[in-house]
């Protein structure tokens, strides 16, 4: 398969009075994996659908490569699309399924029965569904049928994979086995690939880059990394989760809310918010200075860390995540009274929209 870079030029899209894209551009470099990230309604799913084909954008261009696709049917796109319900053909085995977008093609591209069944086996082998080709789809799990639409979307060689929520079907655990087998299996073959998905980990977990979607435009782009450590608006630090927001002020350089000072990194003075993860709080003795006084109201061992619930002397609720190291040397309980200090926030003028 020829991975495919796809530019998508100040494309707008709407539903009646809907405006479901806004003057969207973007760049998916070729052969990664990009995930659309973003909440109902943000427009991820109709920018899947106009870079398939689906739907025609009323203004702006869509591009594969050099050639400009933006009238081109989805016929003539070579693009292979994994619905969210699968939409397996009920009457078909699985063998049946995978070999179909082979039988159906005419004409000198058309391949042979012996090189269908070559491919279904290949992909049999990638996807981890031996044993399974005379079965139809009612007879296999969640995660198999999800496994045969993948499969099946693949096995014409398509210049671009598209999926829509691919796993949102499916249960927590399932999900998780399915997210690192679809990262490995994307490693092999190298097409590119674009994912919707409103699961903020299974982005940051899968794609190469995110692109994090916000009523009908892009709030930001870039690597994973990049852009949880580096939001460059309140809407995606927010969205991204696991925050805590403190209410305060700019005074000259300096964030203010409550006994606790922060760098305002540049916000002009004004109302402002800081956002700050669960693990960038850290707890200490009371009256620390630099932090400010709270007071544990809720202990929970969860995963690898603690999620400890403090209270503020304005009644303010703050979520903080600690090492179990940690939480035992300082002896947190309930109503034990500490100290909070921030280790590090983003400050975001408060007129911002969430």
């Amino acid at each position: 398969m020829t991975a495919l870079n796809v530019t998508v030029e100040h494309v707008s899209k709407a539903f009646a009075e809907f405006p479901a894209l806004d003057d969207v551009s973007v760049e998916i470099p070729a052969g990664q994996l990009v995930a659309l990230l973003g909440p109902s309604g943000s427009g991820k799913t109709t920018l899947l659908r106009v870079i398939a084909g689906i739907d025609a954008p009323d203004r702006g261009r869509v591009k594969f490569g050099s050639d400009d696709v933006t009238d081109a049917p989805i016929q003539k796109r070579g693009v292979g699309f994994v619905f969210q319900d699968y939409a397996l053909f009920e009457h078909m085995t699985v063998a049946d399924n995978i070999a179909f977008g082979l039988s159906v093609r005419r004409g000198p591209s058309a391949p042979t029965k012996l090189q269908i069944d070559a491919r279904v086996r290949d992909l049999v082998e990638r996807v981890q569904l031996t044993g399974t080709t005379a079965r139809y789809p009612r007879e296999l799990s969640g995660g198999q049928r999800q496994r045969v639409a993948l499969a099946r979307a693949l096995a014409p060689e398509p210049k671009l994979l598209l999926l829509d929520e691919p796993f949102g079907a499916l249960d927590a655990r399932v999900r998780a086995e399915l997210r690192t087998w679809m990262r490995r299996l994307h490693d092999e073959l190298h097409v590119t690939s674009v994912f919707v998905t409103h699961d903020q980990e299974e982005a940051l977990e899968v794609a190469d880059q995110i692109i994090v979607m916000n009523r009908g435009r892009i709030e930001q782009a870039g690597e994973p990394g990049e852009v949880f450590d580096q939001p460059t608006s309140a809407f995606v630090m927010d969205f991204l989760g696991g925050v805590n927001v403190l209410a305060g002020e700019v005074r000259g350089e300096v964030f203010v809310a409550g006994g606790l000072e922060l760098p305002s990194n540049g916000v002009k003075p004004g109302p402002a918010r800081a956002f700050v993860r669960g693990h960038d709080f850290a707890l200490g003795r009371r009256d620390a200075e630099g932090a400010i006084a709270v007071t544990v109201s809720h202990v929970r061992r969860i995963g690898i860390a603690a999620r400890v619930v403090v209270t503020t002397e304005g009644d303010g609720a703050l979520t903080v995540e600690l090492p179990f190291r940690e939480l035992d040397e300082l002896g947190v309980a309930k109503g034990a009274a500490l100290s909070a200090r921030v280790r590090s926030a983003r400050i975001f003028p408060r007129e911002e929209v969430v």
